[in-house]
């Protein structure tokens, strides 16, 4: 690995980056540095010319964007390269994303056919909206009681943690378990996200994933409250605004709509 890059790499983790982040990021430069091995004397030219590779998806582009900010904007501060080149790269505008939840049906059927392991994975993304690397991370002694009933600490993006409420049934699961990972490895620890994500498609009809189970729990959730702070809170986002991508609006919603202003 270009050793410019092991020490980004060095200098994330000690910013607290989560380590799917660092992989992520850091496959981004690797590929970035295959056809410029010379990281140091690359220009803005050089980025915009990467950025417009055809065939990416937009948020393709904007992920390699910020891949190419993060690591020029340290290779500048640390003294690497004498300006940062990146600071010319306009921002890639991104579609609004389109919510896409499993229907019911998919749900079920994905519990029907599952083995316990991967029904557990899939209730807690489609129950309680937990994301792939949420449902790896959880340990026994996450399961809290609270003054109604049992809520479970949840490990988030960015080493935040959350506390959200469980079903009993769940939580009666859970705590049934013996004490340590969930959903353990057989290297001591947990099974990754990745693993997880494969675990869960699998146990779904084709072309469903954990996402979608997680756009199912917001837009139900949403529909039964219209508190869209609620769903954010429950999901993790730190902005509405990426909570009303996960939410389908409601027929229901809709159709008054239409009649109000027929």
């Amino acid at each position: 690995m270009h050793d410019l890059i092991s020490q980004w790499r060095t200098w994330l983790a000690a910013c607290g980056r989560p380590a799917s982040t660092i992989r992520l990021r850091t496959h981004q430069i690797l590929r970035f540095s295959d056809h410029h091995p010379d990281l140091a004397a690359v220009t803005a030219t050089d980025m915009v010319a990467w950025l417009a590779q055809p065939g990416w998806a937009a948020n393709t582009r904007r992920s390699n964007h910020a891949a190419l900010r993060s690591f020029y904007g340290w290779a500048h501060a640390f003294g690497h390269v004498a300006t940062d080149e990146s600071r010319r790269l306009v921002s890639v505008k991104v579609p609004p994303p389109t919510p896409r939840p499993a229907p019911e049906s998919v749900v079920k059927r994905g519990l029907l056919a599952a083995a316990p392991r991967e029904h557990l994975m899939v209730e807690l993304a489609a129950r309680m909206g937990l994301r792939r690397g949420e449902i790896a991370r959880i340990h026994t002694r996450d399961v809290v009681e609270d003054l109604v009933g049992w809520s479970l600490r949840v490990h988030g993006k960015g080493a935040k943690v959350r506390v959200v409420p469980m079903p009993d049934h769940l939580a009666d699961l859970i705590r049934s378990k013996p004490d340590g990972w969930l959903f353990p490895s057989r290297t001591g620890g947990h099974l990754t996200e990745g693993h997880v994500g494969v675990l869960i498609a699998r146990a779904l009809p084709h072309g469903w994933t954990a996402h979608t189970l997680r756009h199912r729990f917001a837009t139900t959730a949403y529909a039964g409250t219209r508190d869209l702070l609620a769903v954010q809170a429950l999901l993790g986002h730190s902005r509405p605004e990426t909570t009303r991508g996960y939410v389908q609006l409601p027929q229901d919603a809709l159709r008054a709509a239409i009649a109000a202003a027929a």
